[in-house]
């Protein structure tokens, strides 16, 4: 159980092996309704992002549309569920962009597969910096959809871009608290001072030349120990017809950790006001306490839709509860875009 507390630092989630589901989505593709073309665009810190735009065929090339930006899970890529949320949101109407963050994917941004908090919220305001110059697009309708780590993220993108009028996440993860405490919060503080202390001696090691260490956010091997939730992720990633992508193997920096640790993305999210924020989480999900604090935090308007029986992963593309992720989205974003 000691890698996993690890692991859980971490964040994924996963279904029980022998429980059977159906997939109908298979990994977003341009769809008779929806064009879907690469694009690309620099961050603050000059960094190439690089997305996949969702842009419906029968669109008004005279008039202006709403748009979504969805941001991936971490260690995920948009291939994934951002990407097939993008089409599907594409799909109703909407102008959409699933991007890859800075240092992972087709993104710039070296070294490889490390994780800057900071970087990972500027890239947020990137995209609304490309959305809200695209021809097609009304730059005061613009939404934001975060997914799992990318929720967290998006939540702290949104208290200092006001461009963002609208803000919903998915499974959302608070990366810091997961790698300060632990899932579940069952990491001591004694445990956390002590990774701190060979976090230290790790990035000495690599400063004099040593090799990189690198952790994998995903279990390297699942036995009858491997907790449910763990086994869910590995399910959903390793799956071909799921999340299975050569871009998103779940390996990154073990130093990482440190900066992670300190970030706090609910520390101002009373100050998105009086903007709405919407919280859609699976009601069996082990990251649901995520939502439930940001949700206590924000102020009005706020919602927390739950989704009965539905875990972390149902929500990225099991279609029966995908499905009312969607309908709730349309929904939410119809009325504060105003669409």
């Amino acid at each position: 159980m000691k890698s996993f507390v690890i692991l859980g630092i971490s964040l994924l989630t996963c279904i029980m092996f022998g429980v059977v589901k159906t997939f109908a989505y298979a990994p977003p593709k341009s769809s008779e309704n929806v064009t879907v073309k690469k694009v690309k665009f620099k961050n603050r810190i000059e960094i190439t992002v690089v997305g996949n735009l969702y842009t419906p065929k029968n669109l008004d090339k005279t008039k202006k549309y709403p748009a979504i930006i969805v941001g991936h899970p971490f260690g995920g890529v948009k291939e994934q569920t951002a990407g097939l949320y993008a089409q599907k949101l594409a799909e109703k109407g909407y102008i959409t962009l699933a991007f890859d963050a800075s240092f992972y994917g087709e993104s710039g941004g070296t070294p490889r597969k490390i994780e800057v908090p900071e970087i990972r919220v500027e890239d947020y305001s990137a995209a609304v910096d490309f959305m809200s110059n695209y021809p097609l697009v009304d730059e005061d309708k613009i939404g934001v959809v975060g997914i799992c780590g990318g929720g967290g993220y998006a939540v702290s993108a949104a208290q200092i871009d006001h461009r963002i009028k609208a803000l919903a996440t998915v499974s959302m993860y608070d990366m810091g608290r997961a790698r300060r405490q632990g899932v579940g919060d069952t990491l001591s503080y004694e445990a956390r001072m002590k990774t701190l202390d060979e976090i230290g001696k790790q990035r000495t090691r690599e400063f004099r030349g040593e090799k990189r260490k690198d952790i994998r956010a995903l279990p390297i091997k699942v036995d009858e120990t491997t907790p449910k939730y763990a086994r869910e992720f590995i399910e959903y990633y390793e799956n071909p017809e799921r999340g299975l992508h050569p871009n998103s193997n779940g390996w990154y920096s073990y130093t990482s950790l440190a900066p992670m640790m300190n970030f706090f993305p609910f520390a101002q999210i009373e100050t998105i006001s009086p903007r709405p924020v919407l919280f859609i989480v699976g009601e069996n999900a082990v990251s649901k306490y995520f939502s439930d604090d940001a949700y206590s935090k924000a102020t009005e308007p706020k919602e927390l839709f739950v989704i009965k029986n539905a875990t972390h992963v149902d929500l990225y593309d099991v279609p029966e509860y995908m499905g009312q992720a969607l309908e709730k989205l349309d929904n939410y974003f119809k009325q504060y875009l105003k669409y």
